[in-house]
This record gives structure tokens, C-alpha cells and sequence, in this order.
């Protein structure tokens, strides 16, 4: 077999043992080696360590094209904690005609107060309004394996004998959803593919046999540059993601109060009777309150130090703040920072102003607990 012939079982790039700085990337000797994994992946896999490599979202988008000229299931994932951060624009126009299977992926990390009923018809409400049907909505999560023999017994149902391509933002658990079918259903250790909390860990096409001669394709992860993690430096992610059960952090309010979370937003109440916020971020993110006059200096002061992260050594790599202002209309809203976490306003009236990183995406919603 050519080595231009050979690809990644981790991440899918064409192995190549050229250059080192770019994708594919193995030692000669790596070639004889029954299932080749590249340098990139043998590194995140063994050492949590990542090599940076030249990432072209249109690659991804062509991927995704491909799609429309194929009849197939295309199963979309979604990150309930980050829904908005984690939708494709304009993914109806990629897929053509396929039906959809939507999952709805880290449900564990939502209180588990939180009506599921509710939020399935928010969901199927949303993907509407984005253009998409759906033929079936499920909750899963794949860190946790729960829903997972579910989704498989659906996806077969609807796939009907076609193939399957598994697709969504990067960091939604498209990897770690397909590594847990293979362990689920009997699948050689070496098969699985590379995951990591860091996006556009899968840099192309991967494609996994079915028992009836048809194939399941792990494609890469659309970057949507509005999700924080591709503003935050790499040792830092960890911080901001939630690995457990998000506590909701409940803060009484009066006008001219600021909220900072940690240094990466800051949410002042400029105006509106006394009201109650609701945090739900990273349980071990410092949500720190003060006086809105006293905010600026605040800031200055102690960025980078007790406004952690990001730490003091990468805070200058941030992008500068960029100030958004809101009227919360109605009660029970949430303002959403893409791939932070959300605050939810109770009362109606209440003038908001949002600093974020410039580029990260800020949004009102019903609020969906």
C-alpha cells in the first residue's frame, strides 16, 4: 500500500512523514505498524498534548457539501450546554434532502431539575426556526455512555441501509459518541478514534465499516469562531468546561451591580428594580461580584491574578473586550456567552450590558431551565 494511501485512524489526515508541523504527520518507522496512528494524535492520546496544526474551515465545509450528493443519514450532535456555539449556520443547505437525526450531546451536565420535556420542545422549537426538521430529537451523553445504545438502534432504524455521517461544530463529542458505539457494540481498541477537550481534534473524513457493507463517517468539526475555547489558550480550556453537574449560583442584584466571570466576561445591571440572576457556568469558575463604578478599576487591577483565567502570563493573546447592551423584555431569560455558560434574569425590565472577548458570540434566549 502507498503511503499517500494511508490515513490516520485518529483524526483521519493522509499520513505523511515529510513535516513534522503538518497534519499526518508519523516517523517512517510508524509505517509499518498494523494500525498507523499520526504523531498529533499519539501525543493528545498518551501525553494530553496537542500540536498545533493549520486548521481551514472551507475543508470542512466542502466535507459537509458532499453530503447534499449523497443519500444518507446525517446525524447532527448538538452541545446542550453550548446549543447556540454548537449550531452549524446555514446546515440544512449542506445536507440536501438526507433525513436528520438530531442528538442533543452532555446532557449530563444540566441540573437535574431541568424538565426534559420542556427543553426537547425549546430544541425542536430552535432547530426549526434554523431551518431544520428533524425526524427524531434524543438526549444523550457520550462521556457518561447514557442514550447511547438508543441513538444507535435509531440511527439504524432511519438509516435504513444507507451510510451514516456523524456531523457538528468542533468539541460536541462526535468522537467520543462514535468511540463509545464501537465499545458498546464490540469494536477493536485500536479503532477508536482520538478525542480531547480541544476543537478540531478530527481533521478529516473517517469512516468506519457497518455489518451490512455500509459505512459510518466521523466528519471534522465545523469551527464556529463564536465559542469562546477558540479564544482561550489550550491549558487553560480545562477551566471553563464543565466536567460534572452544573450547580446553579443564585445572585440577588441591584441596579449598578457588576457580575465578572472570572476575567473572560463581565455582565453589568445598568438599570431595573432589584432582580435575581442565576449563574450557570463551570461549577469551580469564580463568579465575583461588585459595584458597577468600581468595575473598570477592578479590572485593571486584578486581571489575570484573582480574575483567573485567563492567567496573567496569557491574558495579552485575549481579544479586546466588546460591550453589547440588552433589554431583558420578559422574565426568565438567559444571556448566553458561546462555550462560557449562561445567566438567567428572572424579572422582566432590566437593562443589561455584556463584556465578552471580541468575536465571542453573546445572545438573548427563552431561558431554557
Amino acid at each position: 500500500m502507498k503511503e499517500d494511501t494511508l490515513i490516520c485512524a485518529g483524526c483521519g489526515a493522509a499520513i505523511q512523514t515529510e513535516d513534522q508541523s503538518k497534519k499526518g504527520y508519523v516517523p517512517p518507522s510508524a509505517l509499518q505498524r498494523d494500525i498507523i496512528i499520526c504523531q498529533r494524535c499519539f501525543r493528545l492520546k498518551h501525553y494530553n498534548e496537542v500540536q498545533d496544526v493549520s486548521l481551514e474551515n472551507k475543508d470542512f465545509t466542502d466535507n459537509l457539501h458532499e453530503l447534499g450528493r449523497r443519500k444518507a443519514l446525517v446525524v447532527k450532535i448538538v452541545d446542550v450546554f453550548d446549543f447556540e456555539g454548537s449550531w452549524i449556520p446555514g446546515f440544512q443547505r449542506y445536507i440536501g434532502r438526507n433525513d436528520v437525526l438530531l442528538l442533543v450531546n452532555k446532557t449530563d451536565l444540566l441540573p437535574r431539575s431541568v424538565n426534559k420535556n420542556k427543553l426537547k420542545d425549546w430544541i425542536q422549537r430552535t432547530a426549526k426556526e434554523h431551518g431544520l426538521k428533524a425526524k427524531e430529537i434524543l438526549f444523550i451523553s457520550a462521556e457518561k455512555n447514557y442514550g447511547i445504545q438508543a441513538a444507535a438502534s435509531i440511527m439504524d432504524e432511519l438509516r435504513n441501509g444507507k451510510d451514516v455521517y456523524i456531523t457538528g461544530a468542533t468539541n460536541v463529542g462526535k468522537s467520543t459518541f462514535i468511540n463509545k458505539l464501537i465499545q458498546e457494540f464490540g469494536g477493536d481498541e485500536e479503532q477508536l478514534i482520538t478525542t480531547s477537550n480541544f476543537p478540531g481534534t478530527t481533521l478529516d473524513m473517517i469512516d468506519l465499516p457497518l455489518d451490512d457493507g455500509s459505512r459510518l463517517f466521523d466528519t471534522p468539526g465545523i469551527i464556529n469562531n463564536k465559542q469562546i475555547a477558540h479564544y482561550i489558550p489550550k491549558k487553560e480550556l480545562k477551566q471553563i468546561t464543565p466536567s460534572k453537574e452544573i450547580k446553579p449560583r443564585i445572585f440577588q442584584l441591584n441596579e449598578k451591580q457588576t457580575l465578572f466571570i472570572a476575567g473572560l466576561a463581565r455582565i453589568d445591571f445598568t438599570s431595573g428594580h432589584p432582580n435575581s440572576f442565576v449563574a450557570y457556568f463551570a461549577n469551580d469558575l469564580l463568579i465575583h461580584r461588585t459595584k458597577q463604578d468600581n468595575a473598570d478599576q477592578l479590572y485593571a487591577d486584578h486581571a489575570g491574578e484573582l480574575l483567573s483565567p485567563p492567567g496573567k502570563e496569557t491574558l495579552q493573546d485575549m481579544p479586546e473586550f466588546l460591550k453589547q447592551s440588552f433589554t431583558v423584555k420578559q422574565g426568565k431569560t438567559d444571556i448566553v456567552i458561546s462555550g462560557l455558560g449562561w445567566l438567567s434574569v428572572i424579572e422582566p425590565g432590566a437593562e443589561i450590558e455584556v463584556y465578552a472577548p471580541k468575536g465571542v458570540g453573546v445572545s438573548l434566549r427563552e431561558a431554557i431551565i
